[in-house]
């Protein structure tokens, strides 16, 4: 037995910057779409690999993001960053591809009630509608990749269950997709929970690329990306000033922070190839730009290689 008390974990993330869809999706007021297409440039210039430029949803359901085209198309100079839109159908893909976007994010709850609220169906039918999507897309040359929302807790109906989970991915896998973002939609999970359900599903499906979409409702998002990084997992979802929040979700509140990600990882020394004071500074910019409060330590109390001045004089101690 070794007494090596090391914690092996990845050397290296990636992670896609969500804000210009998961953080827009929950400001009311409506963003200018030069705004939109300023921040997202903004955004890139924090070495992020991946970003979550919108989605192709129907105007009357999410307005905030009725103006995609236009930001996907102002933003094709982006050529050093994979550009991705979620889309809800065949419709969303067209519009999506057609503007540009080479890679597809698909939208699916892994319980019947989530999937009534946020797609007017239930899950396996939701699902099955994924299949004219997915053979647009290999027509085009565009990727797609899948979700699950409210993988690790649904507000309607507490816990999923691995088995169905299990049934989600192998229907995936069916239909050719070889990635799936899992969504702690409302920051149900915690990380036994995470790091359990991780393990069943990368032993049953080796060849599936896992990713994290975590929100911090409840406090424990960045517990849960440790959790997720002690069972292989590289690949993170996160949102600048810690915006988002799912409109058809009861109390829902934004992603973990970018920079709290950032300054986890870095003072963990696993690379992000992103410079965290340049992701601070674009996280109170874009704060400033919306008027969104978002939730963010590292905007509150900064990382901890931010010292402070030393008091000038002590009083000595009588003894």
């Amino acid at each position: 037995m070794s007494n090596s008390t090391e914690l092996v974990l990845p050397s290296n993330v990636i992670i896609c910057e969500v804000a210009p869809r998961d953080g827009f999706q929950a400001v009311k007021d409506w963003i200018p779409t030069e705004d939109k297409i300023a921040i997202v440039k903004k955004l890139a210039q924090m070495g992020v690999q991946s970003l979550e430029i919108t989605s192709f949803v129907h105007p009357k359901a999410i307005p905030q993001l009725k103006d995609a085209s236009e930001v996907v198309e102002a933003c094709q100079d982006l050529t050093d960053i994979k550009l991705r839109a979620l889309v809800p159908n065949v419709k969303g893909a067209e519009r999506a591809i057609d503007a540009g976007i080479k890679k597809l994010k698909l939208m699916l709850s892994a319980t019947d009630s989530h999937s009534i609220s946020n797609a007017n169906c239930v899950t396996e039918e939701a699902q099955n509608g994924f299949l004219p999507i997915v053979e647009l897309a290999e027509k085009r040359g565009v990727q797609v990749g899948g979700s699950i929302s409210v993988a690790f807790g649904c507000p309607y109906e507490g816990k999923v269950p691995q088995e169905r989970l299990d049934q989600i991915v192998k229907r995936y896998m069916e239909m050719g997709v070889a990635e799936i973002s899992l969504a702690d939609s409302t920051g149900a999970g915690n990380p036994k929970q995470v790091y359990e359900v991780l393990g069943y599903l990368r032993n049953r499906f080796p060849n599936m690329l896992f990713t994290m979409h975590l929100h911090n409702t409840r406090g424990l998002a960045i517990a849960n990306a440790v959790a997720a990084l002690q069972q292989g997992i590289t690949n993170f979802d996160s949102a600048i000033a810690g915006l988002g929040g799912c409109p058809y979700l009861p109390g829902a509140t934004g992603n973990v922070a970018t920079e709290d990600l950032v300054n986890t990882f870095h003072e963990m020394g696993i690379e992000t190839g992103m410079n965290l004071d340049t992701v601070i500074g674009v996280a109170k910019k874009v704060k400033e730009m919306i008027g969104h409060k978002g939730a963010s330590y590292m905007l509150q109390a900064g990382p901890c290689s931010t010292l402070h001045a030393k008091p000038k004089s002590q009083k000595k101690v009588e003894k």
